[in-house]
């Protein structure tokens, strides 16, 4: 039987438009969710993006009938974002047993805004790769090439919004896996201010401030609205940020005004930076200036690798914090970790904790640099990436490190490690391919992704702004002017038949 909606028509709205339907009654939730079941049902066997299905109980999920996005599809991450009586697997065997007792701040919120649940994405083991290969539920593919990475940690997320499944799903941010996977897949992706968003209830911030949730979505009206859906605090939250005055859905549509904007493009950790993603970025500045907006090249003062080390600090604790939880609470042992994660853990086990909290210390020296570099920019523009993605499997751990790393661990030589000097080594070998997204990160500070750029061969290339602590609104507002003056949602059309 022909679906009452068929999968072209539901592949030209967004999430904003297919609400409107909705509330007219020109079509129901239930018609909305099979088509995005059908189009699951077409895609995801090639690129597993969805690591969890709910698309049987997905049409019959109740909805406020006037909410923002009244019966619309989401996609939550299985990376925080936990729903009740529902398992969140952080990618990791050792946490499968996971289930939720209650919803999270970002699921309760979501479902008063009107979303009903398909399922939830896949994300690299605890999220801590710019890659969506998890031993747990394997590779994840970019749609637009289905041999590379669509990125990561919300790798799973990116996939599905970019062919077409939902037209925006559930993401997080702790070093760049918000923006990594939108620039990647040809999405609008934006991580908004530390305390913008609740991490609540099962945290008070996550990774110590630096992980925000929200969402990657093909439309910057969609991410306007949805950061209207989630703002706000919770009881318990450690702070409150000032709101915006008025919601981000109104506030986008206004002029930015004539911006002053920095732009760079050489990595702060000096590492290679690819020339198509160096074309990004100044094709970006052409377009900017014709918008009217004052743009020079201009950086941020800060000791790039003192950043990368205070990153793989935070990298170190957190991965061992979460895997002692797996073990105490789920009963997980060693064996349920992937070998990367295991060695992760160990560091942060032998990390000083004088040296951990010495680091936790400077990221205060990067955000007085980025509070001194917005003294004279309202933004700065740079590229989101500095590679082109990866092919799958082509940043697997090699034969003889996966060796090392046994015998690493085998030896308990974490201590040493940390007195060799490596650890300089594997920030920067970490970070590589994508060392421009964790200073907003480590500052609290909004920046976004904007699809501004295809290559010759067809593949997105992102551009990141970033903004000053609380200027969300700003940010939506320059997206907005340049998705007008370039847009993007046409290119979504060459995905279609693509499978």
């Amino acid at each position: 039987m022909e679906p009452a909606m068929k999968q072209s028509e539901y592949l030209r709205y967004d999430a904003t438009a297919l609400a409107d339907l909705v509330r007219r009654g020109e079509v129901t939730s239930r018609e909305v969710c099979e088509a995005a079941v059908e189009r699951a049902t077409r895609v995801n066997g090639t690129l597993n993006a969805i690591c969890y299905p709910q698309f049987s109980e997905a049409p019959a999920q109740h909805f406020p009938d006037q909410a923002v996005f009244a019966g619309v599809p989401l996609l939550l991450k299985d990376l925080a974002q936990e729903q009740a009586g529902h398992p969140c697997t952080y990618g990791s065997r050792g946490m499968t047993k996971n289930i939720a007792p209650q919803d999270s701040e970002f699921v309760r919120r979501a479902r008063d805004g009107g979303l009903v649940f398909l399922g939830r994405t896949a994300t690299p083991e605890f999220g801590l790769k710019a890659v969506t290969e998890s031993e747990l539920w394997g590779p994840t593919r970019n749609p637009w090439n289905t041999q590379l990475t669509p990125g990561g940690s919300s790798g799973g997320s990116g996939a599905a919004v970019a062919a077409g499944i939902v037209p925006m799903a559930g993401a997080n941010d702790g070093g760049g896996s918000i923006r990594i996977p939108a620039a990647y897949n040809g999405l609008f992706g934006l991580k908004p201010s530390r305390g913008r968003i609740s991490s609540g209830p099962f945290m008070g911030e996550a990774w110590t401030g630096a992980s925000t949730d929200h969402v990657v979505s093909r439309t910057v009206r969609d991410s306007a609205a949805m950061l209207d859906v989630l703002k706000g605090p919770a009881p318990g939250d450690p702070f409150e940020i000032p709101a915006p005055s008025a919601a981000y859905a109104e506030l986008m549509q206004r002029s930015p005004g004539s911006l002053r904007i920095g732009v760079f493009t050489s990595s702060p950790y000096d590492t290679e930076v690819a020339p198509e993603c160096v074309a990004a970025v100044e094709e970006t500045a052409r377009i900017l200036e014709n918008l009217g907006h004052r743009v020079e090249y201009a950086a941020p003062e800060f000791d790039g690798m003192a950043l990368a080390r205070c990153y793989l600090g935070l990298y170190f604790g957190e991965v061992s914090a979460l895997m002692a939880k797996a073990k105490e609470q789920f009963g997980a042992t060693d064996s349920d970790f992937e070998l990367d994660t295991r060695l992760i853990g160990m560091l942060g086990e032998t990390m000083p904790l004088s040296d951990y909290v010495r680091r936790r210390q400077q990221w205060n020296d990067f955000a007085r640099a980025l509070g001194a570099f917005f003294g004279s920019y309202d933004l700065y523009l740079s590229p989101t990436t500095g590679q082109l993605p990866a092919a799958i499997g082509e940043l697997e751990t090699p034969a003889h490190l996966k060796f090392a790393a046994r015998l690493m661990l085998k030896l308990k030589a974490g201590k040493l490690v940390h007195r060799s000097g490596q650890v300089d080594q594997m920030a920067l070998e970490s970070l590589a391919r994508t060392p421009f997204t964790q200073l907003a990160n480590l500052t609290g500070t909004p920046a976004m992704s904007v699809p501004m750029h295809w290559t010759a061969e067809g593949l997105p290339v992102g551009v990141q702004f970033g903004g000053p602590h609380g200027a969300e609104a700003t940010l939506l507002q320059l997206a907005g002017q340049l998705e007008e003056a370039s847009p993007w949602f046409s290119n979504y059309e060459k995905l279609e038949g693509a499978f």
